[in-house]
């Protein structure tokens, strides 16, 4: 797969690429939004294996762009619409929601760039704004899945649990074994009883090096990435 992405622009990280291996050990089906989408890497990813109906949605034009560019590109049917996730009016449901959302702390200092500021930080789409449109937005039994710091779990919990989303699985993400957490990755549905599956831990690095499964991720994923201008 060959992706844009906006020459000074927020590029996708190593986050994305875990979310999507994530997500792709489950059955996808049915309609798909990707929140907050960006150049469409991780909506792309999920259309390219999956029989799935693609939506996207990004504040940012230069994004919606992008994504439509990557889409045509890479002979992939989606519907990429700019707007706020929290104002816009869908005219639909969906049975999928994933996101990488920006979760860095809104009170620290912001960058200048309007692309890395609204992609970065919370302040951008607030945690509980994020969970609660996407709770109204999904079908009965509907899956929500994101990632985000994983010293905000608690706060997670309690959000999902006030919208009735059990979180039916989740994954810790370790910059090296000895090393906190410092992502977690969840799948939740709507109005379930499952226990929560805490799976085995992802470690991204051994000394300098990428793990074995970092190393199997990037390879079966295969993107070439291309920086463009937008005008």
């Amino acid at each position: 797969m060959f992706i844009y992405q906006e020459k000074g622009g927020y590029c996708y990280n190593s986050d994305t690429m875990f979310l999507y291996n994530f997500i792709s050990k489950h059955r996808i089906s049915g309609s798909v939004l990707d929140v907050g989408c960006g150049c469409g890497i991780l909506g792309l990813l999920i259309k390219e294996r999956f029989d799935v109906e693609l939506n996207g949605i990004d504040i940012l034009k230069n994004n919606i762009e992008i994504s439509k560019i990557n889409a045509k590109n890479n002979a992939l049917d989606a519907d990429f619409v700019c707007g706020d996730f929290l104002e816009y009016k869908f005219d639909k449901r969906f049975d999928i929601v994933v996101s990488n959302p920006p979760f860095y702390d809104g009170k620290s200092k912001q960058s200048e760039n309007s692309s890395k500021r609204f992609s970065r930080y919370d302040t951008s789409l607030p945690l509980e704004d994020f969970i609660k449109k996407s709770n109204s937005l999904l079908k009965p039994r509907g899956e929500l899945y994101f990632c985000y710091d994983s010293g905000a779990l608690q706060r997670i919990c309690t959000v999902l649990s006030s919208y009735k989303i059990n979180i039916e699985e989740l994954r810790f993400v370790h910059p090296k074994r000895d090393k906190n957490s410092t992502v977690v990755m969840i799948r939740g549905r709507k109005s379930s009883k499952s226990k929560t599956k805490c799976l085995p831990p992802l470690f991204t690095h051994e000394g300098k090096e990428f793990t074995k499964e970092v190393e199997e991720i990037y390879k079966k994923l295969s993107i070439k990435s291309l920086k463009c201008e937008m005008r």
